[in-house]
């Protein structure tokens, strides 16, 4: 069983203060991991697809919207591997973790990652709540995105069930051309946020989308400083029967939550 519990601690005093800047800083990136595992969860997740006949004429973007569109309503369940890499431009560094993702479209989205490696840990997210279970302090830390409610609903544009003039409102859409990923043709949509506020945070989107089966293989979002999240999935299978236990944090004995600011 888990037992539920406040932040500990008392007044900071002056000379706590680093240390205090110090968290404030690991919870706003926090915050902002949780706002892009959103955009993570985009109509994307493809199946292998063969690449199309040479003598075939490219699609243009209204076909590709349609397309979307028309997959992204008979989607209902999916399942897939995840790879998940973060690239700090400005120091060459890059990290990739590693895991699964779980979906089911339902009111409010049922959506699970669950990370595997380098460093095990679990997302919950259901509307503007989130909670992540880290294993090795045996910990839920739950998260309230109430204050970011505009920026997840228009990252949420980019995930499952949207329609593509929604997405459009939203978002300028451009066809860029077409690029081979794995053995797929895909096309390169490049999404650009019409909000200031959503572009305070994202500075662009690109999706490379199968012309086979009309998802995404990848996809990159880009953060105005020049950072990037680039998302890749394999494995996928899609409208299969999730357990309702598939959302729920199975956490060990003696875990604890705590509220986070």
């Amino acid at each position: 069983m888990t037992r539920r519990g406040g932040k500990s601690g008392g007044t900071l005093g002056a000379g706590d203060s680093r240390r205090s800047t110090g968290r404030v800083r690991r919870r706003r990136a926090v915050r902002r991991t949780l706002l892009l595992a959103w955009l993570c969860l985009a109509p994307a997740l493809a199946r292998p697809a063969l690449r199309l006949h040479p003598h075939k004429m490219p699609p243009g973007l209204k076909e590709v919207m349609s397309h979307l569109s028309q997959t992204a309503k008979g989607l209902q369940t999916l399942s897939a591997d995840l790879e998940y890499t973060k690239v700090t431009v400005v120091v060459d560094d890059k990290s990739t973790q590693r895991g699964q993702l779980f979906y089911k479209k339902s009111k409010p989205p049922q959506v699970l990652i669950d990370f595997k490696e380098p460093d095990p840990k679990t997302i919950l997210m259901r509307r503007n709540h989130a909670e992540i279970y880290l294993p090795k302090i045996n910990q839920i830390q739950e998260y309230d995105l109430e204050k970011h409610s505009e920026l997840v609903q228009q990252f949420l544009l980019l995930g499952f069930g949207t329609d593509a003039a929604e997405l459009e409102k939203a978002y300028e859409v451009k066809l860029t051309g077409e690029e081979d990923i794995g053995g797929d043709t895909t096309s390169v949509l490049e999404l650009t946020p019409r909000k200031d506020s959503v572009a305070a945070q994202l500075a662009k989107v690109q999706i490379w989308i199968s012309e086979e089966s009309w998802l995404p293989v990848q996809q990159k979002f880009t953060e105005p400083g020049g950072d990037y999240l680039l998302t890749r999935y394999s494995g996928v299978k899609v409208n299969r029967q999730l357990p309702s236990s598939t959302f729920e944090i199975e956490a060990a004995e003696g875990a604890t939550r705590v509220k986070m600011r």
